[in-house]
């Protein structure tokens, strides 16, 4: 080997630059980029291809054609869903919620029917019981009953009307024991027979009715919340129609401004088919909801108030016999006055101001004459009360009880004949308002399938007119 030589520099050789230290899975020349993932999330790469089509016309096509068949099928849907809910509200107030506050109707004057009948059939006298009479109040509890148990199945244990139904057949028979017992004393000539009739009387006034009116209550506020959602108006749905009416006009606009041509043949099909649901839906809901504003003003409220006069008769005359069977013995809380007389004119009072009400709201002859007729045979009604309760004052009790349960010129009489108005009267309401609500649900019919199957035309049409425009461009 060669030595170097003594004084004689040997040539410095460069370092190897340092590699700096790769981080963990990553290969040589890659270059870190301060942090940032390797991979960005599908969103933001959805976006920043969208922004890169906005910038040429094809795209900012295809972004339209996107939004605008977007917008009409949500704009059928929508309507499909929202008339489909008014739709199943308006049949519940036809077939549901209106069937079951007419029988809650029809369970309270039965049940005050049924007094009535009790105590005019225990007047008759310790003989046997007249059997027109007897038939009534035995179809009465027999009506009742029929229909607490036609509600129980359509009614929620747990709800307050299920807890009234609870109340009336549980109570229902202890009243009729009650009765039966009364008639039994009343056929051996006991007094303790009127007794236990108007024991029987006050569970009907304090129990069986109250329950009753609370049942009736009940069901009402369901028939008007059932109306409620029926007539409310699709508010998303017109909104969302005008929103997909105006982008089709817009976009058409802007074809005309960019190529000159007037007419797109796949967006005016688009345009005509959200304008036939638009216009359907306001339409057929203008008409819905007239309907059953004509059923809830001219026939809802009639019923009520003609219901409530006809239970007032019935109180009045219940108060009128038990006013004889009594003779004085039951006392208003003042002790001035004779408790069932006192009820009997309140009743009536409240009988004339509703047949007063029941003729304001009749809106035609058939509705509005058995009305009459009732005011009519009410104001003789009385009439024959006061001469009944003079010829009673004087002494003369058979006498007087003949003008109350006789055969003919009595208070009965004059009553059977209010009770035969009134029934006409609310029969003609009754089938009033039943044609109103169903011409209501009926014009909502066919509309849901309409929109959805129209809503997917107008997006077809959408598509097909912008690729009508992009094929220009290939």
């Amino acid at each position: 080997m060669t030595q170097p030589q003594t004084g004689q520099r040997m040539p410095v050789q460069p370092a190897p630059a340092s590699t700096p230290a790769q981080p963990p899975g990553s290969t040589a020349g890659q270059v870190p980029t301060g942090g940032a993932p390797a991979s960005r999330g599908a969103v933001a790469i959805a976006a920043d291809r969208l922004r890169s089509a906005a910038t040429t016309e094809p795209g900012r096509l295809r972004i339209m054609g996107a939004v605008l068949a977007a917008l009409v099928v949500v704009f059928g849907t929508v309507t499909a869903f929202e008339i489909t809910d008014r739709a199943e509200a308006a049949d519940d107030v036809v077939s549901r919620s209106q069937p079951l506050s007419a029988d809650a109707a029809s369970v309270y004057r039965s049940l005050a029917d049924a007094d009535t009948a009790a105590s005019s059939g225990f007047l008759a006298g310790s003989g046997a019981e007249p059997a027109g009479v007897r038939e009534r109040y035995e179809k009465d509890i027999a009506v009742a009953s029929r229909l607490l148990i036609k509600a129980a199945t359509h009614t929620d244990g747990t709800s307050e009307s299920g807890r009234q139904i609870a109340t009336l057949n549980e109570q229902l028979p202890l009243y009729t024991g009650r009765v039966e017992t009364a008639r039994a004393y009343n056929r051996q000539g006991l007094p303790l027979g009127g007794a236990y009739l108007r024991f029987a009387n006050e569970q009907m006034s304090k129990v069986l009715l109250p329950a009753a009116q609370k049942l009736y209550d009940a069901e009402s506020a369901r028939l008007d919340r059932d109306d409620e959602d029926a007539r409310f108006w699709p508010v998303l749905s017109v909104s969302l129609g005008l929103l997909a009416l105006g982008a089709l006009a817009w976009t058409q606009h802007r074809l005309y401004r960019r190529t000159n041509r007037v007419f797109n043949q796949g967006l005016l099909a688009a345009t005509a088919a959200a304008t036939v649901v638009l216009l359907w839906l306001a339409v057929g809901h203008s008409v819905a909801r007239a309907q059953l504003n004509e059923a809830r003003e001219h026939g809802q409220r009639s019923l009520k108030v003609l219901n409530d006069a006809r239970i007032n008769s019935l109180k009045a005359r219940a108060n009128e016999n038990l006013t004889l069977v009594a003779r004085g013995a039951v006392l208003t809380d003042d002790g001035k006055r004779d408790k069932y007389e006192s009820e009997y004119g309140a009743g009536m009072v409240k009988l004339n101001d509703g047949l007063s009400r029941a003729k304001s709201l009749a809106d035609d002859s058939e509705g509005r004459d058995p009305v009459e007729a009732a005011t009519t045979s009410v104001a003789q009604w009385q009439d024959r009360h006061r001469a009944a309760s003079t010829t009673d004052k004087s002494g003369d009790y058979d006498g007087a009880l003949a003008k109350v349960i006789g055969a003919k010129d009595s208070t009965g009489e004059s009553f059977d004949r209010v009770d035969a108005a009134l029934a006409k009267a609310l029969a003609h309401e009754q089938d009033e308002f039943t044609s109103a609500a169903r011409d209501g649900r009926d014009a909502l019919s066919g509309l849901p399938l309409g929109a959805a199957a129209l809503g997917a035309l107008g997006a077809a049409g959408a598509v097909i007119g912008i690729n009508r425009r992009l094929s220009e461009y290939r």
